[in-house]
């Protein structure tokens, strides 16, 4: 049976409720096109790094993170209420740049199978 370490578990759980904080209570535009794609928990649940993605955009606006950083106090104090643990992780907000990546790959590897089918039809 897999183990799952109880960082993994809270993770999830905060991603959930950092979403949902987005999306219902912060107001802020510069925040308002945001999608958490992940959480990675120190081991003694006290950081908690953020990673997002801004739709539509291969990189971040630096208007974005500074407003996820001003936003932060108040996210840290909506999961001390939402989520049960002794103490709230500090909040590290960090662009998830996997899906740029991702969307580079796909594209060179469009443009070769292209080169390819030029080179048979040639």
């Amino acid at each position: 049976m897999l183990q799952f370490k109880r960082a993994d578990r809270v993770a999830d759980l905060v991603k959930v409720e950092i979403a949902d904080i987005l999306l219902r209570r912060i107001r802020d535009p510069r925040v308002s096109r945001l999608t958490v794609t992940g959480v990675k928990m120190s081991d003694d649940l006290r950081t908690a790094k953020i990673f997002f993605v801004e739709l539509g955009e291969d990189s971040c606006h630096p208007e974005t993170l500074e407003g996820l950083q001003k936003a932060g106090g108040f996210i840290k104090k909506e999961l001390g209420k939402r989520l049960k643990l002794r103490y709230v992780p500090d909040l590290i907000f960090k662009q998830d740049t996997s899906f740029a990546y991702g969307s580079r790959i796909d594209k060179l590897i469009s443009e070769i199978h292209r080169e390819d089918d030029d080179r048979t039809d040639s």
